[in-house]
């Protein structure tokens, strides 16, 4: 198979989840061996970025790209949607600093993208595939990730949010044919108790109860869903809790947190350069970590080869 990109350009617009400003992304097709490749156009000084974990930046909340003082925030959903259709190369433009957060899920993107449909270039798909079996940890957050030669992308995931409402969940994906039912639609969350904070850091400005799944470890007393309206802009009122959630909407599934988490994995291990082949048994992940193991493979790949 030849490598992928898009038939045509599209433009989709909307709020960044942490700086909530309006930004719109302008997606193109790129030349064969180009890569994924993001652009300020906001910037005097334009730098095109690789979409690769040598050029990670912070990782909290998200992740994103850095070079110099050019940042392109929480690009991993964007990123999930592109790896799923075995997109090779392909140019995006923000005129901010930040990918819209849409929904929260991946599923605006995989539309879009399935809309405009893809087209095959004249040069082979590049992939990453491994001969042996590889074993990485990360520490800071009990991460574990473990990757066995395959001949296709799998992914077996658990998280483990011990004493609280969420849990111990597990999610799994075979091959990317499942990706757009059962991984895609699946939206990000957070602990109620994380909110007001992450406010005060200048966090989730463009989050709300319409694009992330807010879990709640004890029954909110009014008075603070009274507060949580009003840093929302949202009438208290319509707030419903039930099953450990407050929200305004029902979980797809009922283990939508680890489907999310393996969504932001799908994203996030593409910034091993190429697409990897391999099935990956994941424990805990987390941007920080996924981006720690994708630095990883890319070096262990570029040392084989």
């Amino acid at each position: 198979m030849n490598q992928l990109t898009i038939k045509k350009s599209f433009r989709v617009s909307g709020h960044g989840l942490h700086t909530g400003r309006m930004v719109t992304v302008n997606i193109q097709p790129a030349p064969s061996d180009s890569g994924i490749l993001f652009r300020r156009t906001d910037k005097l000084s334009i730098i095109t970025q690789p979409a690769t974990a040598d050029r990670v930046g912070d990782t909290s909340r998200g992740t994103s790209l850095k070079t110099g003082r050019q940042v392109i925030a929480t690009i991993e959903h964007l990123m999930s949607a592109l790896h799923s259709m075995q997109i090779d190369n392909v140019l995006i433009e923000l005129d901010g600093g930040e990918v819209p957060i849409l929904d929260g899920s991946a599923r605006p993107w995989l539309q879009h993208l399935q809309r405009v449909g893809v087209i095959q270039q004249d040069l082979p798909k590049r992939v990453m595939t491994f001969d042996e079996p590889l074993h990485f940890e990360f520490p800071e957050t009990g991460s574990v990730y473990d990757m066995e030669p395959s001949d296709h992308f799998s992914v077996d995931c658990v998280i483990d949010f011990a004493g609280t409402v969420i849990g111990r969940q597990e999610a799994e994906m075979h091959d990317f044919t499942s990706y757009a039912s059962e991984i895609a639609p699946c939206r990000t969350f957070v602990f109620l108790h994380e909110i007001e904070p992450l406010l005060h850091l200048n966090l989730i400005k463009g989050g709300s109860l319409d694009n992330a799944l807010v879990f709640v470890n004890q029954e909110p007393s009014p008075r603070l869903l009274r507060r949580l309206g009003r840093k929302l802009h949202k009438d208290p009122s319509t707030f419903r809790v039930h099953d450990g959630m407050i929200n305004t909407t029902d979980r797809y599934f009922d283990n939508e947190p680890a489907r999310h988490k393996l969504l932001d994995f799908v994203g996030d291990i593409r910034l091993v350069g190429l697409p990897p082949v391999a099935h990956f048994s994941i424990y805990k992940p987390g941007h920080k970590a996924n981006t720690a193991f994708a630095r990883f493979l890319m070096d262990y790949y570029n040392n084989k080869h």
